[in-house]
């Protein structure tokens, strides 16, 4: 489970660099409508539950299967416990509010000024 939490914040955190840096290089695959529709719901999910002081339902999961395995489960959300365990930063929750709020801010701005391509109609198609 841990792999899928990371694998989904490395979704969101690494595809939101490779669209920025895409639209720069005008990469065709960066405004795949399937691709970019993704990105968005999972930001969108996440700030979601954000605001609504909700835990990831991964993460709730993983505290399920860690205290069946007889370990210690996440005092906070997933973010909270792997960044402090990375950089030895704490914060409050509101902190990680607003920094899931501002990046969805810039997921929604990416995606007006450089949204999915539109499908035209090909020529000659009935």
């Amino acid at each position: 489970m841990l792999v899928v939490h990371a694998l989904f914040v490395a979704f969101v955190v690494i595809g939101q660099g490779l669209i920025l840096v895409g639209l720069w290089r005008n990469w065709a695959w960066v405004r795949h409508r399937g691709f970019r529709l993704a990105h968005l719901a999972a930001i969108g999910v996440v700030v979601l539950q954000a605001w609504l002081g909700v835990l990831c339902p991964l993460t709730i999961i993983e505290n399920a299967l860690r205290e069946r395995a007889g370990e210690a489960a996440y005092q906070g959300s997933f973010i909270q416990h792997w960044l402090h365990r990375l950089i030895f930063y704490d914060a409050e929750g509101w902190v990680f509010t607003v920094v899931y709020t501002a990046f969805g801010v810039l997921v929604v701005l990416t995606w007006r000024h450089g949204g999915p391509r539109r499908r035209t109609a090909r020529s000659g198609s009935a």
